[in-house]
């Protein structure tokens, strides 16, 4: 179910059940009119919005991710703000239905009551809340784990195929007499990649720069592989570097760039990366490469290994829900385009 409209379905009902119960057992011990009955209605509504403008201050001001003690005390405090307004609430409602009692309602016993029963009400539903959160943060990064083994398991047999091992020694050892220099740089790039997929570990983002590095040295090699049918562009803004991307992406992007684009041409093609930063703080990150992508096929041979884009595509929604996106599209007949937006801070996963 939404997450959003699984928040509401229990907000309507555990506020609409503390209306309910309190008109039933008042209607028990003294009779209720209707007017009392519509009050309790009323303040059930006040502490759904008050409850409510909580969480919108608590995720707008990024409370998960305080200190334990921090949170804690800007907790209390909350919980203490939200009781004093409630006990104003309370007299403001009574005093509109005609139901104030200033007499009793002005005690110091009943107005300390009243905070003490409001603070209990909010800091209960405070625990289910942040209980909630932390419980469907862990599932969410038990999803994220299961996900980014598969990536790198499929992303080290990927690297470790032997036909991607027996191309590039067999360029490498092409170059060994016509160019040594070349070779022992072909032969660093290689262990570079291999060094870097043996270190990626469970990294959830890692730098920008990291990532692109591993994908010039990636092209770098699949370049003395087609020669000249393989031509690379790049187009990097500079604020691109101060962005932070999921491992594997672009490489990801890349490698399938190759596989199902250029290498399917007779006269090979172009792959051309662009990086920029957008007007709301997003990293626009995009891969154009020659070939067609079939629209009319219900599964893209661009998808069909388990090395394929649908990865990308749950990753990015795991990491950062609605924030980012993913499309591929033909430009014309002769480039497919493959685009991913990111934004600037990483989505806590909630």
């Amino acid at each position: 179910m939404n997450r959003v409209r699984l928040y509401w379905i229990l907000q309507l009902l555990g506020w609409g059940s503390f209306a309910f119960v309190n008109i039933f057992f008042a209607s028990l011990s003294q009779g209720i009119s209707a007017v009392q009955a519509w009050a309790f209605v009323v303040l059930a509504a006040f502490y759904l919005l008050s409850t409510h403008t909580m969480r919108h201050m608590v995720k707008a001001y990024g409370w998960f991710r305080l200190g334990i003690l921090r949170l804690l005390i800007q907790t209390i405090f909350a919980l203490f703000a939200l009781a004093v307004a409630n006990v104003l609430a309370q007299i403001l409602i009574n005093l509109v239905f005609g139901t104030l009692k200033p007499d009793e309602d002005f005690r110091s016993l009943v107005i300390a009551v009243n905070l003490f029963v409001s603070f209990l009400y909010y800091a209960f539903w405070f625990l289910l809340y942040f209980l909630f959160h932390f419980l469907d943060n862990y599932n969410s990064s038990l999803k994220y784990e299961a996900k980014i083994n598969e990536i790198r398991l499929n992303h080290l047999k990927s690297q470790l195929n032997p036909h991607f091992i027996f191309n590039a020694l067999n360029s490498v050892r092409a170059l060994v007499d016509e160019d040594p220099d070349k070779a022992k740089s072909a032969i660093t790039r290689i262990s570079n990649m291999l060094r870097f997929s043996l270190m990626m570990d469970k990294k959830q983002v890692i730098d920008f720069a990291d990532e692109l590095a591993t994908v010039k040295d990636y092209l770098a090699l699949e370049s003395i592989r087609f020669e000249e049918r393989l031509e690379v562009v790049y187009h990097i803004e500079e604020e691109s570097f101060s962005y932070k991307i999921p491992p594997m992406m672009l490489q990801t992007i890349v490698e399938n760039a190759i596989k199902h684009g250029i290498s399917n041409l007779v006269k090979g093609g172009l792959i051309e990366i662009k990086c920029r930063e957008g007007l709301q703080n997003e990293l626009y990150i995009q891969v154009k490469n020659s070939g067609y992508l079939n629209p009319n096929s219900s599964k893209s041979k661009r998808e069909e290994g388990g090395h394929g884009l649908e990865n990308t595509r749950q990753r990015l929604k795991l990491l950062y829900g609605d924030q980012a996106s993913f499309r591929i599209f033909n430009s014309g007949n002769q480039f497919v385009i493959t685009e991913i937006k990111i934004p600037k801070q990483r989505v806590t996963l909630e």
